[in-house]
C-alpha cells in the first residue's frame, strides 16, 4: 500500500556505514516516542510467534514475514507457536480475539470500537512483557486479513515491494533492521470488498500457468492462485472473481483452489454472468443438462445452483445473484423486457431461498451482489426488484466510463453499492487486451465519483492477466483501501511518482513517472490496440488512421515524435540501470512504452507511405520499410519479455491476443504513379488560392508559428532545386538543395521575421517560386493583421479555426454550492471542467446555475460557422439521469445539448475509441471581432474538455492541437 499514511512509523535501516549507535542519536529518534525494536541488529535478532489455534492465514503471513526478513538481511527468523519458547525479541502475529494477543495487549487498552473495524490492524511495541521476552512487537488484526495487512505493510517498509514476485522488483537489502514504533491503529478500508477479476486469460495467465509455472496442473491451479492471493493481501485487497474462460477449467474443478482461497482468507466471488459461484462456460453441460433456461428447464438449473451452494456453505464468499446466458450473453428463453424481468424476479427469490436454506437463515447476513451489466441495466430501470440487502454492483461501459451509479434512495440500501470496472476488455467496438494503457486519471475520476456517491461495498477490477497492468491494479487497490488520499486529481501523479520511487529511488522514480504519465496520455488520445481504426464483433480489416501527415504541422510526425521521445528516454534509463532492476523495468516500463510506440509507428508510417505514394514520392517505399521494422521490433520486444528472469514469464506475453487484424504486419500496397515531373511540392494543409496556386496557411502578425513545404523526388534519381527569389522578411529553413537516393525528400519550414516585415512596408502577401530541372511552382504567402488590437493571449480564429481548452475561461460564475471546478490531469487538454457537486439536482433554470464564459475573436463573417463542444464521454450519474449542458452563443437562444448515448450505438463506439463526446451547434458570426460562448450547468458530473470553432470548410482535427492564442 503506497498511501498507507502511517505517520508515526519510522523505519531505520542501518548499514555498515551507519551503525546502530549513530542511529540512536538521530533527529528522527529524538522526535519519536515508543520503544526501539530491533528486528535484526547487534542488539537483537527477532523471532516470530503466532497462534497455531488461530486462523491459518496467521501461519501463512508469519512464515512469509520470516521469508521477507531473510530477503532483506539474509537472516531468517525462527517461526514458533509456543509462547514458552519465545525469548529475546519477538514479533507477535495474531488476530483478535485470541489468547495469544490477550497475553500482550489488555482489551481495555485497545482504542474503543477498533476491534469491530473491518480488515484493520494495530502495532504496539512492549518492553519485558514476560520474563523471557525482552521486547515484543505486536501485529494484531481485527480479522486475519487485517493481521496480514499489518504484516505486509512492515514487509514493504523494510524493503520488500508488493510486486517483488509478480514484477521481479528487487528487495532492498540491509545489514540491520530497527523499528521505532509508537502505538498505531489503522483505519478501516474505504471499500469493504476490494478485488480483481481474472478474465480473457487465454493469451497470458493461462498458457503461462499451463506450460511454465504450473505444468503439474496444466492450468491456473492452486499454485498460481497462491501467488495471486499473496499479491492481493500485499495490496490490501481481499476478493477475487476467478478466471472463467473456456481455456481455463472452473475454479472448483481443482479442489486445491477453494482450499487455497480459504488458506489466504480471500473472499470468493464470481462474475456478473456466473450466479451462485458457478462457472457456466465450463460447468454447464448442455448435452446432459439441457438449455440454461429458467423458463423451460428450471429444475435442472435450480439443482445446478443448489449443488454449489451446499458445497460452499463454509466458504467466505459473495454470491452473485441473477441470471444471464452461459457465454456472458443475454438471458435465454425470454422475448421481451417484461418477460425477462418476471423470470429474473423468480430467479432471485429462488437463489435467496438456497442461501437461506444452506448458509444462513438470515439471508441478509450473507454477502450478495447483483451486477447491473449490459442489458441488465435496462431491466433494472424498467422495474426489476432487487432486495434491499443485495449490493447493487454498477458497471462501466467496458471502456472506463461508469454507466450509472446509486441515486439518493439507492445509496440508503442496506446492501449498498459497488462497481465492476474494466482495465482490460474483449469485445466491441474493439478489444484492448495487450497493453494496459487506461488513463489513471480516468480511473481515479470514475472510481472516486462512485465512492462519493456511496458505492463503497464492492470494487472489482477486470484486470485481464494481471500483467502488464501492475500499476493500474496498484492504483485501484490503493484507492479502494484509502480513498481519502485521492480526493484531488493531482494525487494521481504523486501516486505514480511514489510507486516508481519505491522501486527505483526518488530521482529515477520521478523521471519514470513522467514517462509513464506521457504514455497514458498518448494512449488516451488513441489506445495502441485501436490504431488500426478497425472494429470487432464483427471483425473488420484495418483502415487508415485519422491522423493527417499534411495537416497541422504533420499530425503523424508529431505523434511519432512524442512516442519516440519516451521510447528514447526508456532506453537511456534501461542502459544505465543496474542488472537487478532490468527485469522489473522491462515489465513495468519499457515493454509497454516501446510496444505502444512501435504499434503507433507501424500504422503511422504505413499512412505516410500510402499518402506519399499517391503523391508519387519515391520516399513512400522507405516509410513502408519503417512500418515493417516497427512490427519486427514488437516481435523482438515480446520475445525479450518472455525470456525475462531466465524464462520465468515465458508464455505470459502475447503480442496478438485474439489474432485480430490490428496486430498483424499490415499489408502496404504502394500504387506507382507515372509522373514526368522531376520533383513534387506539397504545402501544409494542401491549400490553394482561387486561381489554383498553392498557398501556405495564413501567418498572423507577431505569431511565432512556422508552416512547412515538402519538396521530393518523383521521376528522376537526382534533382537540384531552389527558391528563385525570396524577400528577406520570410525565413526559409533551406533555400536550395539536391534530392537524390539518400535524400529523397526535404521538409522546408517557413516563418516570418516581423521586424523586417514592418520595414518592408507590411505587405499582406508574397509569391515565392521554386524551380528545379524543367520544373517550377509558385507558392503564395498570406499575412493577416486581424488581431493587432486584440488583447494578448486571447483566443482567436486562425485559418478557419479557433480552439480553446475548457479551463481557459474568462469568467467562472458560481451559484451558491453549485460550480464548475477544474479536474487537473484529465482529458485531452489535461484539465477538464466538471459540474459539481455530484449530488446536485439538475439545474433547469439557467439563471440559477453556474456558468463558464469564453471569448473568441474572429476575422470571418459567416452564417455557417459551427462549434464542437468536446466533453468526456461520461454517462448519467444514475439510471434516471442525463448528461446535459446549456449553451449560448452570443445573443442566440440558449440550447440544451445532451451527451448521453444509448447502448452500443455507433456514437458510443466512436466516443470510447477516441475518449471524447462531440456535440456540434451552429454559431452564426454576424460581425468580426469578439464572440462569446457561455456554458451553463444542467446535470452534475459533466466533464468539459475543449471547444473548436469552425468558420469555414476546414477538415476535422482528430488529435487535440494547441489553443489558437493571439501572441
Amino acid at each position: 500500500m503506497i498511501f498507507n499514511n502511517i505517520k508515526n512509523i519510522i523505519l531505520l535501516l542501518a548499514t555498515v556505514l551507519l551503525p546502530i549507535s549513530s542511529i540512536a542519536n538521530s533527529d528522527i529518534l529524538q522526535n519519536s516516542k515508543g520503544i526501539v525494536f530491533e528486528i535484526y541488529s547487534s542488539k537483537g535478532k527477532a523471532i516470530i510467534l503466532y497462534d497455531k489455534n488461530s486462523s491459518s492465514l496467521d501461519s501463512v503471513t508469519a512464515h512469509l514475514l520470516a521469508d521477507d526478513i531473510y530477503k532483506v538481511t539474509n537472516y531468517k527468523p525462527k517461526v514458533i507457536t509456543n509462547i514458552k519458547q519465545a525469548k529475546g525479541h519477538v514479533i507477535v502475529v495474531g488476530t483478535m480475539p485470541s489468547d495469544l494477543v490477550n497475553q500482550f495487549i489488555d482489551d481495555k487498552s485497545i482504542k474503543e470500537g477498533f476491534k469491530n473495524q473491518w480488515d484493520s490492524y494495530l502495532y504496539k511495541t512492549i518492553a519485558n512483557p514476560t520474563k523471557t521476552i525482552d521486547k515484543a512487537f505486536v501485529i494484531a488484526g481485527t480479522n486475519s486479513r487485517g493481521t496480514a495487512y499489518g504484516v505486509f505493510n512492515i514487509s514493504k517498509i523494510i524493503g520488500v515491494n508488493p510486486w517483488y514476485w509478480w514484477a521481479d522488483v528487487p528487495v532492498k537489502q540491509n545489514r540491520e533492521l530497527v523499528l521505532h514504533q509508537p502505538e498505531y491503529y489503522s483505519k478501516a478500508p474505504s471499500v469493504k470488498y476490494r478485488g480483481l477479476f481474472i478474465n480473457d486469460e487465454d493469451w497470458g495467465l493461462q498458457p503461462w500457468a499451463e506450460k511454465n509455472f504450473e505444468p503439474e496442473t496444466g492450468d491456473i491451479g492452486p499454485k498460481t492462485y497462491a501467488k495471486i492471493f499473496e499479491l492481493l493481501l500485499r495490496l490490501n485487497a481481499n476478493s477475487i472473481w476467478p478466471a472463467m474462460h473456456p481455456s481455463t477449467k472452473a475454479f472448483f474443478h481443482y479442489p486445491g483452489n477453494p482450499k487455497m482461497a480459504a488458506l489466504y482468507n480471500i473472499v470468493l466471488g464470481s462474475s456478473h454472468a456466473e450466479p451462485m459461484l458457478r462457472n457456466n462456460v465450463d460447468e454447464w453441460d448442455k448435452k446432459s443438462m439441457g438449455s440454461f433456461n429458467y423458463k423451460t428447464n428450471k429444475e435442472k438449473v435450480y439443482q445446478y445452483w443448489e449443488d454449489r451452494v451446499k458445497a460452499t456453505k463454509d466458504i467466505d464468499a459473495i454470491y452473485t445473484i441473477g441470471m444471464r446466458g452461459v457465454h456472458d450473453s443475454g438471458m435465454e428463453g425470454v422475448k421481451s423486457k417484461e418477460e425477462a424481468i418476471a423470470v429474473l424476479n423468480e430467479v432471485i427469490v429462488d437463489q435467496r431461498g438456497l442461501i437461506e436454506k444452506y448458509i444462513n437463515p438470515k439471508v441478509v447476513n450473507v454477502p450478495q451482489a447483483f451486477t447491473i451489466y449490459k442489458e441488465v441495466l435496462d431491466l433494472y430501470k424498467n422495474g426489476l426488484e432487487v432486495p434491499e440487502d443485495i449490493t447493487l454492483v454498477w458497471t462501466d461501459d467496458n471502456y472506463g466510463y461508469i454507466r450509472s451509479l446509486s441515486n439518493a434512495d439507492e445509496q440508503k440500501r442496506v446492501g449498498g453499492g459497488g462497481v465492476y470496472y474494466h482495465a482490460s476488455y474483449w469485445g466491441r467496438p474493439h478489444d484492448y487486451l495487450w497493453l494496459s494503457s487506461t488513463s489513471p486519471y480516468l480511473i481515479r475520476e470514475e472510481m472516486m465519483k462512485a465512492y462519493s456517491l456511496n458505492n463503497k461495498e464492492i470494487w472489482i477490477l477486470n484486470i485481464g492477466d494481471i500483467k502488464p497492468a501492475e500499476y493500474n491494479l496498484q492504483l485501484f487497490f490503493d484507492m479502494a483501501y484509502d480513498a481519502e488520499q485521492f480526493q484531488n486529481s493531482e494525487s494521481v501523479f504523486t501516486h505514480q511518482q511514489q510507486f516508481f520511487s519505491d522501486i527505483y529511488g526518488n530521482e529515477l522514480g520521478s523521471e519514470i513517472a513522467e514517462i509513464k504519465n506521457n504514455y497514458y496520455q498518448l494512449a488516451f488520445e488513441r489506445k495502441p490496440e485501436f490504431m488500426g481504426w478497425s472494429q470487432t464483433e464483427k471483425t473488420t480489416p484495418i483502415y487508415n488512421t485519422a491522423y493527417n501527415t499534411l495537416t497541422n504541422g504533420d499530425e503523424i510526425l508529431h505523434r511519432i515524435n512524442a512516442y519516440q521521445t519516451i521510447e528514447t528516454q526508456v532506453q537511456e534509463i534501461e542502459h544505465k540501470l543496474a542488472e537487478e532492476f532490468k527485469s522489473s523495468f522491462a515489465q513495468l516500463v519499457s515493454y509497454p512504452v516501446e510496444g505502444a510506440s512501435n504499434m503507433n509507428k507501424k500504422f503511422l508510417y504505413r499512412d505516410k507511405a500510402m499518402t506519399y505514394a499517391q503523391e508519387g514520392r519515391q520516399s513512400a517505399a522507405q516509410y513502408k520499410e519503417m512500418s515493417e521494422k516497427a512490427y519486427d521490433k514488437i516481435v523482438s520486444l515480446t520475445k525479450k519479455y518472455n525470456r525475462l528472469n531466465n524464462g520465468k514469464w515465458q508464455g505470459m506475453m502475447d503480442m496478438k491476443p485474439r489474432r485480430l487484424p490490428v496486430f498483424d504486419n499490415p499489408e502496404i500496397n504502394l500504387t506507382e504513379i507515372s509522373d514526368k515531373d522531376a520533383i513534387g511540392v506539397t504545402v501544409e494543409d494542401t491549400l490553394k488560392t482561387k486561381e489554383g496556386i498553392d498557398k501556405l496557411p495564413t501567418f498572423y502578425v507577431n505569431e511565432t508559428a512556422s508552416h512547412f513545404i515538402d519538396i521530393y523526388l518523383k521521376s528522376l534519381n537526382k534533382a537540384n532545386w531552389k527558391f528563385d527569389t525570396c524577400p528577406n522578411w520570410i525565413n526559409i529553413s533551406k533555400t536550395l538543395g539536391t534530392l537524390n537516393e539518400k535524400n529523397l525528400d526535404r521538409r522546408i519550414q517557413i516563418s516570418i521575421n516581423w521586424n523586417l516585415w514592418e520595414k518592408a512596408g507590411k505587405p499582406n502577401s508574397e509569391t515565392l517560386k521554386i524551380i528545379a530541372d524543367s520544373f517550377e511552382k509558385d507558392l503564395q504567402i498570406n499575412i493577416s493583421a486581424s488581431y493587432l488590437n486584440v488583447p494578448k493571449n486571447s483566443i482567436v480564429e486562425k485559418n478557419g479555426k479557433a480552439i480553446v481548452y475548457a479551463n481557459n475561461f474568462v469568467n467562472n460564475e458560481k451559484k451558491e454550492d453549485l460550480a464548475w471546478e477544474e479536474v487537473k490531469g484529465l482529458g485531452h487538454s489535461k484539465s477538464t471542467m466538471q459540474a459539481l457537486p455530484l449530488s446536485a439536482e439538475s439545474v433547469l433554470d439557467q439563471t440559477k446555475g453556474p456558468v463558464l464564459s469564453y471569448e473568441f475573436f474572429t476575422e470571418t463573417i459567416t452564417e455557417k460557422a459551427m462549434i464542437d463542444i468536446v466533453a468526456m464521454p461520461t454517462h448519467p450519474l444514475n439510471t434516471d439521469g442525463k448528461v446535459r449542458i446549456a449553451v449560448q452563443w452570443n445573443d442566440e437562444p440558449i440550447k440544451i445539448i445532451d451527451f448521453k448515448t444509448e447502448g452500443r450505438s455507433e456514437i458510443w463506439k466512436q466516443n470510447v475509441l477516441r475518449n471524447k463526446a462531440i456535440n456540434q451547434i451552429k454559431t452564426p458570426i454576424k460581425n468580426k471581432g469578439k464572440q462569446t460562448l457561455k456554458i451553463y450547468m444542467v446535470d452534475a458530473g459533466v466533464l468539459l474538455d475543449y471547444f473548436v470553432l469552425n468558420t469555414g470548410e476546414t477538415s476535422e482535427v482528430y488529435p487535440l492541437v494547441s489553443e489558437t492564442i493571439n501572441e
